[in-house]
């Protein structure tokens, strides 16, 4: 992969998430973020190499985030201030767990070779994009401790299913 495409896609799901958090904290709007990352998500879509790799990816990244993020809410570990929500999560999840799964497309696949990295990166990023939206008011946590272990957990978790399961999967 070009260095090019790696910043776009770098480029891109942070454009995304920007959106979609600022959307919401300056114009209490889902738009913004929506739009973007259907944009996104359709020009990674429209260079992949690999469709049917691209959709299964994806899918499955974008389940397992949905799936974490509901359950959270519901047994209140933490809450959405947003403008619109589908079930318990705002709307922009709808675009925003598909963008970050994009990078699990090729952008991540050098972190194969630095697991250990891999793991401690994914275990203190991930936490803190959620983390940052608690400064802006977007979202509400009760108890950080359980928030942070929690989220630790769950990162680290994700980052060992893509290194061990993910990357082993061979596409036609």
């Amino acid at each position: 992969m070009s260095k090019t495409k790696i910043f776009l896609t770098l480029s891109g799901y942070q454009l995304t998430w920007l959106m979609c958090v600022f959307g919401e904290v300056l114009y209490q709007s889902f738009l913004p973020g929506l739009i973007a990352g259907v944009i996104f998500l359709f020009l990674v879509f429209v260079n992949s190499k690999n469709k049917k790799r691209f959709f299964y990816i994806i899918f499955l990244i974008s389940i397992i985030g949905y799936l974490f993020d509901s359950v959270l809410v519901n047994l209140g570990i933490y809450e959405f201030n947003t403008s619109l929500k589908i079930g318990l999560l705002p709307i922009w999840m709808l675009v925003l767990w598909p963008s970050f799964a994009t990078l699990f497309i090729e952008i991540l696949v050098f972190l194969s070779k630095y697991k250990l990295v891999a793991l401690i990166l994914s275990g203190i990023l991930g936490p803190l994009t959620y983390y940052a939206g608690y400064p802006l008011g977007l979202i509400s946590i009760d108890n950080f401790t359980l928030f942070f272990v929690i989220m630790i957990t769950f990162w680290i978790l994700l980052m060992l299913f893509y290194l061990n399961f993910l990357l082993r999967i061979k596409f036609n």
